[in-house]
């Protein structure tokens, strides 16, 4: 025999003995149909938990990437107080910080060579930002006074009906308004919203645009749009107690760390930072912001991946002790397969692969149930588009099989050692 054909005897027995290990495990299942669904309840809980987070995570991934892109990748946006994710009080320092104002937004106009512009807003934080149209009213608004600047430097600010308001409005302090796709429907349902005045906390202001919803959904009402945008004067004007103000500059394109260094530097000076202090303020990118929104998720994942492990663990367990079982009620078939000439190999693969069969089973089944979860999320939430990748898929069912080989080895092994001759004497 030439050594490719006895490569291709061997690969052949072993196929046709893996098919059958298969064939008896599956044998096992039907037979025991309630028993193996309760010894692998924990595996399918674990599997669906893991299936459905990720399939969150992914969705809440995709529109938080959109949301902050959609502000411009090539923009920074600067505030008096250190920006990012943060698990703890900012301290008494960044707490008492100088408030950023009119005359920093100068400062980097004037100093800032690689910006295309900038911008600033100011933000109502006295009461609850609210909207009313005669009976209609909308609660939770994105409402703040920004420079006609905002409608080039944010990426998501798109007039889709009427116009932006003009540098000449801003400073004339005209009391007009621009809105968010879903205020516009929400005040004013089917009727033309352009040219009505509505009463934004107290003061009237008359609609000349509508802006385009962006893709995301971030800020007040999730995924709804509910900005309204005043010129800043008309804003400083109506509420002049309101002092908080954030910066967002355009660089060109390539030149945003260029940028951020030259406005930082221009605000140094603004600010009157003497030199060798640290800066009394901060910025962020949309690049920094999803890295940071990452180390968020990565959590998360690490958390449900210890959630998961306990789930593993308890169903690893019950398929141990259910394989025991199994073998103390098939010692008599252990004994006559050994008698006609099984190796105790054979016996440790068949028992292994019944119990990866059992687990891999389990895996499927969690696949299935967190795929249809992550489904009805997302027929139910449009907006969430939760989704399920192959490699969460691959690495569920590779992990859930795997604890049947794990927690199938001692099982296994044990039967392989049961002496032919006392094995067919059990009753």
């Amino acid at each position: 025999m030439t050594a490719l054909a006895l490569v291709h005897a061997i690969r052949w027995h072993w196929r046709r003995e893996f098919s059958e290990n298969v064939g008896m495990a599956l044998d096992t299942l039907r037979a025991h149909k309630v028993r193996s669904g309760l010894t692998v309840f924990g595996i399918i809980v674990a599997v669906v938990i893991v299936i459905v987070v990720v399939a969150l995570l992914m969705g809440f991934d995709r529109n938080f990437q959109l949301a902050i892109q959609s502000y411009g990748t090539n923009t920074a946006f600067f505030f008096h107080q250190n920006q990012g994710i943060r698990f703890s009080r900012p301290s008494k320092e960044e707490r008492t910080r100088k408030r950023l104002d009119f005359n920093d937004l100068v400062a980097i106009q004037e100093a800032c060579a690689s910006c295309v512009s900038a911008t600033i807003s100011v933000y109502l934080n006295e009461g609850v930002p609210r909207v009313r149209y005669k009976g209609e009213e909308i609660v939770g608004l994105d409402f703040r006074g920004v420079t006609d600047d905002f409608f080039s430097v944010y990426a998501n600010a798109v007039v889709k009906r009427g116009r932006p308001f003009t540098a000449a409005e801003d400073l004339h302090r005209a009391d007009v308004a621009v809105i968010g796709e879903d205020v516009a429907k929400g005040l004013f349902g089917e009727i033309e919203p352009l040219e009505k005045e509505v009463i934004a906390n107290g003061h009237a202001f008359r609609v000349i645009g509508v802006l385009e919803k962006p893709k995301g959904g971030l800020g007040p009402g999730g995924d709804e749009d509910r900005r309204l945008v005043v010129p800043y004067w008309t804003f400083r004007k109506a509420y002049p107690q309101e002092l908080d103000h954030g910066i967002r500059i355009e660089a060109h394109a390539g030149k945003l760390p260029e940028a951020i260094d030259q406005a930082s530097v221009a605000l140094r000076i603004s600010r009157k930072v003497p030199l060798g202090s640290p800066d009394n303020f901060g910025y962020q990118t949309a690049d920094s912001i999803i890295q940071n929104w990452h180390a968020v998720v990565g959590m998360i994942a690490l958390v449900t991946a210890v959630l998961a492990s306990v789930g593993l663990m308890i169903g690893g367990v019950g398929v141990m002790n259910i394989m025991l079982v199994s073998v103390t009620e098939r010692t008599r078939e252990i004994g006559v397969r050994k008698a006609i000439g099984a190796r105790r190999r054979d016996i440790i693969w068949q028992f292994l692969t019944e119990a990866t069969t059992l687990t891999g089973a389990g895996g499927v089944i969690g696949v299935l149930l967190g795929g249809l979860i992550s489904a009805l999320i997302r027929t139910f939430s449009p907006s969430l588009q939760t989704f399920v990748p192959l490699w969460a898929v691959l690495l569920a069912v590779t992990v859930a099989a795997s604890i049947g080989l794990f927690f199938g080895m001692y099982p296994a092994v044990k039967a392989a050692r049961l002496d032919p001759v006392v094995a067919l004497r059990y009753e």
